[in-house]
């Protein structure tokens, strides 16, 4: 079961319809048109058009898994006094000085660049579960440190 915010859960929703309702279609008439040229064998447009077609079908089948086994969460029922999912939580690494801001989200909704870490990354899992002041042990593939979390949200 994986859990996504709301906004994140309307995405992936969007991004299946319309994969169903204009790319899916979009291949399939670009594979038809392919296969009337004829030789099938020696057909680029075909091949191209086939290998377009499966990667649509697979995106589709993941994001009807994800969806099927997710939950939206429900922001009211998160703990308050402790990190959990959808924390904004600032934290400085005690190795090396340096502060860091995340907020922890589903893998689905991991992107570095917004700032936004996934709650079963290494970091995220040292984490959760944590109060402001505590100091826990992130077990990296580099290695183990430390970090102490002086604030979250």
């Amino acid at each position: 079961m994986e859990y996504l915010s709301k906004e994140r859960h309307g995405q992936l929703v969007e991004e299946l319809n319309r994969l169903i309702s204009v790319e899916y279609p979009r291949i399939k008439d670009e594979l038809s048109e392919a296969r009337a040229q004829g030789d099938l064998s020696e057909n680029y447009e075909y091949r191209a058009a086939r290998r377009a077609q499966a990667k649509i079908i697979s995106r589709i089948r993941f994001l009807q898994k994800v969806l099927q086994y997710s939950r939206i969460i429900d922001t009211d029922a998160l703990p308050k006094d402790r990190i959990s999912l959808l924390s904004q939580v600032e934290f400085t690494n005690l190795s090396n000085g340096a502060k860091m801001r995340f907020t922890l989200v589903s893998p689905h909704e991991m992107n570095l660049q917004e700032g936004k870490i996934s709650c079963k990354s290494p970091i995220g899992m040292a984490l959760m579960g944590k109060k402001k002041g505590d100091v826990a042990e992130v077990s990296a593939p580099s290695g183990p440190f430390n970090i102490r979390i002086d604030d979250f949200q």
